[in-house]
Formats: structure tokens, sequence, C-alpha cells
């Protein structure tokens, strides 16, 4: 299992989601939900597009092209448009900073 920093915790906000670029997994998207942290793959399962440029809705995250939506501490796709769930990555927090454990197949999963 590989730990992928993500940010601090002082850098995001509550209520607030952020983009993080990877070449090898994929962008990721973190997010603070009233201060419990999660990550999910930041590209919509439906489109092109970063999730990171949604809006969230509760602990639902709303896609900014035809506005599906995902529930964030499970990436379950929460109807149409949207059918394939989100990968999400379990976080790890050290100290301020954040972190996705990503296990070693994930690299075939994102890329594949």
């Amino acid at each position: 299992m590989e730990r992928v920093f993500l940010c601090k915790v002082s850098e995001l906000e509550v209520n607030q989601v952020r983009k993080v670029a990877n070449d090898k997994y994929g962008d990721i998207a973190v997010y603070n939900l009233g201060g419990s942290f999660y990550a999910t793959a930041d590209l919509c399962t439906h489109a092109t597009a970063s999730l990171a440029e949604g809006d969230i809705e509760d602990d639902l995250i709303t896609c900014p092209v035809h506005w599906g939506q995902f529930h964030i501490p499970t990436g379950k796709a929460q109807g149409f448009p949207c059918e394939i769930d989100l990968k999400t990555y379990s976080v790890e927090i050290k100290s301020e900073d954040i972190f996705a454990l990503i296990e070693a197949d994930s690299e075939l999963i994102a890329k594949g």
C-alpha cells in the first residue's frame, strides 16, 4: 500500500473539495465534510469532468457537467446519468498531513 500526500488539514476548509494531480494513479479529489476527510477519484465516471469543480451538498458531490451525484464516503453513484461508482481511497492523517492510502493494483484500475 502506498501513501500519497494530498494536502495539509489547514488547507482544506469545511465542506470544501480540492483536486490533487497524480500522474501515477489519476487525479484525486480530497474532501473535508464537517471535519472528516475523504478521497475519491477526481474524474466523474459518466463524463470527463473534474469533481473538484462540482458542488458539495451534505455528503454528496455533484458533477459540474451533467449534475450527476456521488456519495462521497462510499463513492456510490446516486442515479442517472451516473451509474458507475467512484473509486474511493482510505485516508490517513499524520500530524497536519492528509494522505490517501492506495492499493498496489490501483494504477492498473485508474489507468485501465
